[in-house]
């Protein structure tokens, strides 16, 4: 057991989070948490973690066990460069570092050479070696490059902040990891890096995500954060899906026949207790008291997850069908003035009816492209057009079409002027905002309900063209399906830009990947694509150099040039494939040197019975052998980087 609720009571004022619950997360476990926003989820996490304490009931951990916790909103802590920052956790392990070094050259007591191993033994059991490696590996994982480790921290982002804390709570290697929201900040690329970083996990985890695809790639067993309660499944995110509405159906089912059974039996009651079967009236009224009194009536099955997605969402194309053409780039570069264009001279169509979604690392330029394509920014150069009688609903990531000082009742009829107050607080009960939620500031909305809000006014006008940036940000997973179900009905055209890889493969026809100032074009949904990607061997040079020839043939400079290029590209294929060998050349050499390394150290840490000689040759060897491993794993580290 690493960490167990026993009859856990939570509350925070107003509003009771968990009554009775009880639970208990094993090592090795990976365990996703699930339900809509508000369940209780992350107040699970911080009680786990300790943040919290219960109103009643206990929550234990194992004695000595090690817990990291990444909180959604984490406070960013650190100073310096980001390359200090993500070190500083390992400032122990540096000092033995410093304090090796010192010993190294004043080993002239038996005294030194025993503080010297112990210290050998401990820095390489916590990784000292290797330190600097794999912090550096986890930086790369997670979006960043060479040129940001020296960076101030002060610069950072806040979504590279919330990389940072990320990568400080995987460095830990704790017993007990806890992630919220984990995947928040991070692209397509890095969530997947994270995946295959999880998969490989010893310890146990516990995370919070309502990102589906990532649930269904790392969690073996899901928890749903169900009423107060905790219920817990077997299986992946597939599994849950379906024994949790197999679930529900069987309560109701039960609730439904106890309540026919009670129907009856008061009914019975009430004809025959001044009767002949007096007795028997009286004798089912004290059996129903008494199922009151043991708690043996069935409440009423609660299914949180329907409540979530109980809103309606239907975006109309109007009577305005479109050209065949939606939108057209023609020898298009992206970007902003005084800077390096995004992508140059794209030509691009996106036909009526196609359902695009643009992926693609952080940074990019998504946003810029999409907002170029329909309009809203102007290209650097060349021309963007819409299609005849296009006529376009955005949704912005930002949610910037939001006035904070408007209530939602004034943001509706700032679109739809003619309706009254009556009519707008109807139509803002489609979207979950009841009783006194249509005269609050939209300052004080939640992200999801200011995503809501976005939605409920884009609806409000027919659009055969949706540009959606972000869509399903802030939204809980029941909110998503409502989303993708509409979009899914919907006859336009979208084009989105998203990193929620389930939500590419419901909604998406066609994929725009942009990366390196490329932009490329895959039909299919993002499944669809990732395998074709994985699966399609690069041309090889020989097979270029067989490419038909172009229809004019080339004059004898651009000849020459092409010849000079293929050249060029030939001695980057074997400079490339000299460094490949020599890398897979270290990667035995560093195994073999850390084997004779650990027979080293273990020599050293053996009973060398007051044999002065022997105990220093045993410590020249080890520290030879120790410098060998460092300069091999450096120049094997450089090639890694050379080679990307």
């Amino acid at each position: 057991m690493l960490a167990q609720l026993s009859d856990v009571h939570f509350a925070y004022p107003g509003t009771e989070i968990f009554e009775a619950a009880s639970w208990q997360v094993n090592p090795g476990e990976r365990i996703g948490l699930v339900g809509p926003n508000g369940a209780g989820k992350s107040t699970l996490l911080r009680l786990l973690a300790g943040h919290l304490e219960p109103d009643r009931g206990q929550v234990a951990r194992a004695r000595g066990a090690t817990i990291a916790y990444l909180h959604q909103s984490q406070e960013f802590h650190g100073a310096g460069s980001l390359w200090d920052t993500l070190l500083a956790q390992f400032a122990d392990v540096l000092a033995m570092r410093g304090e090796l070094e010192k010993l190294e050259h004043s080993l002239e007591s038996e005294a030194d050479l025993a503080r010297y191993g112990h210290l050998q033994e401990l820095y390489t059991r916590r990784g000292g070696y290797t330190l600097e490696s794999r912090v550096r590996q986890l930086a790369f994982e997670l979006g960043f490059g060479e040129a940001d480790l020296p960076r101030s921290v002060d610069t950072l982002s806040g979504g590279e902040r919330g990389r940072v804390e990320l990568a400080k709570v995987l460095l830990a290697e704790p017993d007990l990891l806890l992630l919220d929201e984990p995947t928040n900040h991070l692209d397509v690329e890095a969530v997947e890096h994270l995946e295959e970083r999880l998969q490989d996990w010893r310890g146990a985890f516990v995370l919070v995500s309502h990102d589906r695809y990532f649930l269904r790639a790392v969690c073996k067993e899901i928890v749903d954060v169900e009423a107060g309660t905790l219920v817990r499944y077997s299986g992946g995110y597939d599994r849950y899906v379906v024994e949790h509405k197999e679930r529900l159906e069987r309560l109701s089912t039960q609730w439904k026949r106890q309540q026919e059974t009670i129907a009856k039996t008061e009914d019975f009651i009430r004809r025959n207790i001044a009767g002949q079967n007096t007795k028997q009236a009286q004798s089912r009224r004290k059996m129903l008291e008494r199922m009151e009194r043991d708690g043996k009536v069935l409440d009423r099955p609660r299914d949180d997850w329907a409540e979530a997605g109980d809103f309606r969402l239907r975006f109309s194309t109007g009577d305005h069908k479109g050209g065949r053409e939606a939108l057209k780039a023609e020898r298009v570069s992206i970007g902003y003035p005084d800077s390096d264009p995004i992508v140059r001279d794209l030509d691009l169509v996106i036909y009526r009816g196609e359902r695009v979604g643009i992926v693609g690392p952080n940074g990019a330029g998504k946003t810029t492209l999409l907002t170029t394509l329909i309009g809203k920014l102007p290209p650097l150069s060349g021309m963007a057009h819409t299609g005849h009688e296009v006529r376009i609903g955005y949704f912005d990531q930002k949610l910037g079409g939001l006035d904070e000082s408007h209530t939602l009742i004034e943001e509706i009829r700032s679109v739809r002027g003619d309706w009254n107050e009556d009519v707008v607080r109807s139509y803002l009960g489609m979207f979950r905002f009841s009783g006194d939620d249509p005269f609050r500031a939209v300052k004080g909305l939640s992200g999801g309900e200011r995503n809501r809000l976005s939605l409920a006014k884009m609806m409000l006008l027919p659009r055969n063209l949706l540009a959606l940036d972000e869509p399903t940000n802030h939204l809980d997973i029941p909110a998503r399906e409502v989303l993708e179900e509409a979009l899914a009905e919907y006859e336009g055209t979208i084009v989105c830009v998203s990193h929620d890889r389930f939500f590419l493969d419901r909604i998406c026809n066609r994929i725009l990947h942009l990366h390196d100032h490329v932009l490329e074009s895959h039909a299919g949904n993002y499944s669809e694509w990732r395998h074709h990607a994985s699966n399609k061997a690069e041309p090889s040079a020989k097979a270029k150099e067989k490419a038909p020839p172009v229809e004019k043939a080339p004059d004898k400079e651009d000849k020459a040039a092409r010849l000079a290029e293929r050249e060029t590209k030939k001695q980057a294929d074997r400079d490339r494939q000299r460094k490949e060998r020599r890398l897979a050349e270290l990667e035995q050499q560093i195994a073999a040197a850390e084997g004779q390394l650990a027979k080293a150290r273990e020599a050293l840490s053996g009973d060398h019975a007051g044999n002065w000689q022997k105990l220093h040759d045993l410590v020249a060897d080890e520290q030879k052998l120790a410098n060998r491993v460092k300069s091999l794993m450096g120049e094997w580290e450089k090639l890694g980087s050379e080679l990307g």
